[in-house]
């Protein structure tokens, strides 16, 4: 299914002061449109013929749900690249292995850069369409994502004020399910996360896949929603991959899309590995170096480098999230 209504706009102007299809749309920020937001307006655009470092923060953390650190970006020639990658630094002391102290096991310090970069601060919208046009990564264990959290929180901590996964793969080339279904490079999902408490996280209700043979780290595809008061497509390439309508919620106050009726902001990052998104029953060449509940999932991933690293090709850019351009416009 094509989406040729979705793509038929009006003007792309930014905001303007007056028109005759004002939008439902809402923005915040530092770096939305100036006047009155129009249908079929242009709202945020970034070609990355530079960093602009107004329109996206660089964010640094240890967090991420597993052995992540992120830090590493670069411009060439308009296009972003998200790198993983190893710091010079990992494991010079001999009383660390990988990256976790002797004798400390609640002491872990994860063993690989990699880069998230995100408009918390600069641009934030409610409704509207999104394009993002990229190529994936190959290598083991990496995990680039394109997605959508809430400015505000309205509803609460994760998951009751939602997450929207415009789109998510793995980096593994041979990586299988149980069926023999590729999950690696070959396939990309979209996913909404919602529910009262991270125990209850609905996201199966709300999670579509597309596989492609020829792999998505082997060229340039657009991924996408389009965001609507009662419901969200998301699609790659033009084609829905799928629709949600309504959700199970407890907010009967608000609309049936609750929590997906506020502001989110959009981040672009490459992961690598975590203890959530990659199966343990999974089948892969090599193996997989660590198990999901593992007290010591940092050190055995990266104990486990000689199956991973030479996947990446270091010294090319193989291994690296691509971004040419995202684009969104109003409703």
């Amino acid at each position: 299914m094509l989406l040729t209504a979705l793509l038929i706009f009006g003007s792309f102007q930014k905001g303007r002061a007056d028109c005759d299809v004002p939008s439902v749309t809402t923005v915040s920020g530092n770096q939305v449109p100036s006047g009155k937001i129009c249908s079929g307006d242009l709202i945020f655009e970034d070609n990355f013929d530079e960093l602009n470092l107004k329109k996206w923060q660089h964010e640094v953390t240890l967090g991420g749900g597993g052995p992540m650190r992120l830090e590493k970006i670069f411009l060439y020639h308009g296009t972003l690249s998200l790198i993983g990658g190893i710091p010079v630094d990992q494991c010079t002391n001999p009383q660390w292995y990988g990256c976790e102290r002797t004798g400390k096991p609640d002491s872990v310090l994860n063993p690989i850069k990699s880069a998230r970069i995100r408009t918390v601060d600069s641009f934030s919208f409610k409704y509207g369409r999104v394009d993002v046009r990229a190529k994936l990564p190959g290598g083991d264990w990496l995990w680039p994502a394109i997605w959508l959290l809430p400015r505000y929180n309205q509803y609460s901590g994760w998951p009751a004020s939602g997450e929207i996964d415009i789109m998510e793969s793995r980096g593994n080339k041979e990586l299988k399910n149980g069926d023999g279904q590729n999950i690696g490079t070959q396939q990309v999902g979209s996913t909404l996360h919602f529910g009262p408490n991270y125990n209850y996280n609905r996201y199966e209700y709300a999670h579509f896949e597309k596989n492609n043979a020829s792999g998505y780290d082997t060229n340039f595809h657009t991924y996408g929603m389009q965001w609507n008061p009662d419901n969200i497509s998301f699609y790659v390439d033009d084609e829905v991959i799928g629709t949600d309508t309504g959700l199970e919620n407890p907010w009967q106050r608000n609309t049936k899309m609750a929590p997906f009726d506020q502001e989110f902001y959009i981040i672009l990052n490459l992961a690598v590995g975590g203890v959530n998104y990659f199966p343990d029953n999974a089948d892969n060449p090599g193996g997989k170096p660590w198990l999901n509940g593992s007290p010591k999932a940092s050190t055995d991933f990266w104990m486990g480098r000689d199956q991973w690293l030479p996947t990446w090709h270091l010294g090319t850019d193989d291994s690296h999230l691509q971004v040419d351009y995202v684009k969104i416009w109003a409703l």
